[in-house]
């Protein structure tokens, strides 16, 4: 590139070079033929375990609708938890008696935690 540059008066042709910056890439992207399936994880209980039922994921317990010793049929609903503001009912695997209700409303659960045990 030439340049005409004028220092005191005095005018000057000047040839300048200019470098291009080289321009940014995106960086390696790779990509795979076939189907993707992520590795099996291990799942936690959450259903029936011996006589008790587990929490499928850590929230909070927001209601408790059966009581102990109340008759309950397959897929009655035993405890509804509440996580990230969504609401979860925790039903029962099998007809029976609730024996005990190991928690009450606001307590916080953890993945796998037995709620309630059926007799």
């Amino acid at each position: 590139m030439q340049l005409k540059v004028t220092v005191n008066g005095q005018s000057y042709d000047v040839e300048v070079e200019v470098e291009e910056e080289p321009k940014p890439t995106l960086g390696a992207i790779f990509m795979a033929g076939g189907s993707f399936s992520a590795p099996p994880a291990a799942a936690a209980p959450t259903g029936g375990d011996g006589d008790g039922v587990r929490a499928p994921l850590a929230g909070t317990v927001a209601r408790i609708p059966v009581e102990e010793g109340q008759q309950i049929e397959a897929g009655a609903v035993l405890v509804v938890l509440e996580a990230m503001k969504m609401e979860t009912e925790i039903t029962a695997p099998e007809a029976g008696t609730v024996g005990a209700i190991l928690v009450k409303p606001g307590d916080a659960v953890t993945g796998g935690q037995v709620l309630v045990e059926l007799s």
